[in-house]
């Protein structure tokens, strides 16, 4: 049994918090660049080309590649010969979200309560799932999530009777119908299994695994691609300025299901689709 102090996680959820919000992940800046060549539109280049400079400039000033610096979600994967001392685990998380956000200036974004919407001045409380996993180690996964692409994330029920063009077209109505509020060219999460809420989960996770890494099962690895081409036949392109990028990646997450369900989660993720992780 391995004994991790929780000032640990959370000095290192603090440091997450900063590094995710100004370094894009390395595979994401090359798409983007990538995609800046190969666009058709002119003014598409032009667009893609801004989104370049602007990831540049983040870095090299140490400032968020976003305003919208985002709500917290923090993935945790938890070694089981790992026993914590000093603290709560979940109380370590926040407390870490709320040191690098607050000294690492970052803008405040959490409401107490939905209704009343009184700022918590801490950017706090964080969304937290946590996984039990092998081993003696915690690997901490970051990914603040700005609520312009957030709030364009659906899930659709299908019916077992859905076929995989259904499923493709359930994924396309949401992409169209979101048009250019996620900011795009975007990242797609998307989940498939589950029930409603797992579903959802899927998605979110899947925006956190490398967009230059397809899924393990090619079946869901060629889905991938035919709903990526299909997006990008959409037209909606940088921005929503027209041309033929309008996403970066599709990322499919699946899971088993019950007999009468097919739950289709999207969760959109735009072109700054940031996520930092270590490993403890």
């Amino acid at each position: 049994m391995r004994e991790i102090d929780v000032k640990e996680i959370k000095e290192a959820v603090a440091k997450l918090c900063v590094e995710a919000n100004i370094y894009l992940p390395d595979d994401l800046k090359r798409a983007i660049k990538e995609a800046s060549e190969q666009e058709s539109s002119e003014l598409g280049r032009k667009i893609m080309c801004n989104l370049c400079d602007n990831f540049r400039i983040a870095e090299e000033k140490g400032i968020p590649v976003c305003q919208d610096t985002g709500l917290a979600v923090v993935f945790i994967e938890l070694g089981q010969d790992v026993h914590l001392t000093g603290g709560l685990l979940y109380d370590a998380v926040n407390e870490g979200v709320k040191q690098g956000y607050v000294d690492g200036y970052l803008r405040l974004s959490v409401v107490s309560d939905p209704i009343e919407r009184i700022n918590t001045g801490s950017n706090t409380p964080a969304v937290i799932h946590t996984e039990i996993t092998a081993g003696d180690k915690i690997k901490i996964t970051v990914a603040p999530k700005g609520f312009g692409s957030e709030n364009m994330s659906e899930i659709k029920m299908l019916t077992p009777a859905a076929s995989r063009d259904d499923i493709i077209g359930a994924v396309l109505e949401i992409v169209k119908k979101a048009g250019s509020n996620p900011c795009p060219p975007i990242v797609v999460g998307v989940g498939i299994g589950g029930n409603f809420e797992y579903s959802a989960y899927l998605a979110k996770k899947a925006l956190v695994r490398p967009i230059s890494e397809r899924n393990s099962d090619e079946y869901y690895a060629e889905l991938e691609r035919d709903m990526l081409k299909r997006i990008n036949e959409l037209g909606i392109g940088p921005q929503g300025y027209g041309g033929s990028t309008t996403a970066l990646a599709v990322n499919i997450e699946k899971y088993a299901t019950h007999i009468a369900g097919l739950p289709v989660a999207v969760n959109m993720g735009c072109h700054v689709n940031r996520h930092a992780h270590t490993v403890i």
